[in-house]
């Protein structure tokens, strides 16, 4: 083996590795991990009678759709999984395909995950017309990983409470109308189900951001997690 090849291999092992080591030795902020957004005021009542209030990270609420395959999903089934989110609608002629388009490049970049440690959600805002055939028909023009990406539909009402609510789609998107859902952002959500940020699935800069914000979150939840564990999960390496 000449050299030039034993440099590369060395560079190749040594660089990930040190790469991983500086981030569990020198901590989450030096690395620039992703912030947390929104939280939740609770009223504490304390042992003298007393209400205190007090604060925590809004964890997003479980919500039930049913999907392009006709099953009954649910985000408590996501447990340990990081969340990616936007909204759509089959009939939809202008960004949805855009957006699906974009969606289905950060859905490459994890099909070899063992542990599929990413789910795609793409929300319909249009479940009067969106039935299961209708979300099959749209799903399979963008993806054959039917069950890494899920195309879903449900209760308007709930759907768009979702939206607004939990997700706080008007604070990312401030023009978004609020009688129907048209953004252009895809949504984050962590291990734990906080939102993480929000990305314009049409701004290459942010979908950058996006794709090296999701091993970030991968790496926050298991820091005793081994070196080879963690290629094993973001490459489908072993």
């Amino acid at each position: 083996m000449n050299k030039r090849a034993l440099l590369g291999i060395l560079l190749a092992t040594v660089l990930p590795l040190a790469g991983y080591l500086a981030v569990k030795y020198y901590s989450e902020d030096a690395v620039h991990m992703p912030q947390r957004y929104f939280y939740d005021s609770v009223d504490t009542l304390k042992k003298d009678g007393r209400v205190s209030i007090d604060t925590s990270w809004h964890h997003v609420k479980n919500i039930r759709f049913t999907n392009q395959l006709g099953k009954t999903v649910d985000l408590d089934s996501l447990k340990g999984k990081i969340i990616v989110v936007d909204f759509f609608f089959t009939r939809c002629p202008g960004i949805c395909p855009g957006l699906a388009k974009s969606m289905k490049k950060l859905q490459d970049s994890y099909t070899n995950s063992r542990d599929s440690i990413v789910q795609f959600i793409s929300i319909s805002v249009d479940p009067e017309h969106d039935s299961v055939p209708q979300l099959r028909k749209f799903a399979d023009r963008f993806t054959s990983n039917h069950d890494s990406w899920w195309f879903v539909t449900g209760n308007k009402k709930e759907t768009y409470d979702f939206a607004f609510q939990e997700l706080k789609a008007s604070i990312a998107d401030t023009e978004v109308d609020t009688a129907f859902i048209h953004t252009e952002n895809f949504f984050l959500l962590d291990r734990d189900r906080v939102v993480r940020g929000w990305y314009n699935g049409f701004d290459s800069t942010k979908m950058q951001q996006l794709v090296k914000d999701i091993p970030l979150l991968m790496l926050e939840k298991n820091k005793k997690r081994s070196f080879s564990e963690f290629l094993k999960d973001l490459f489908g390496r072993g």
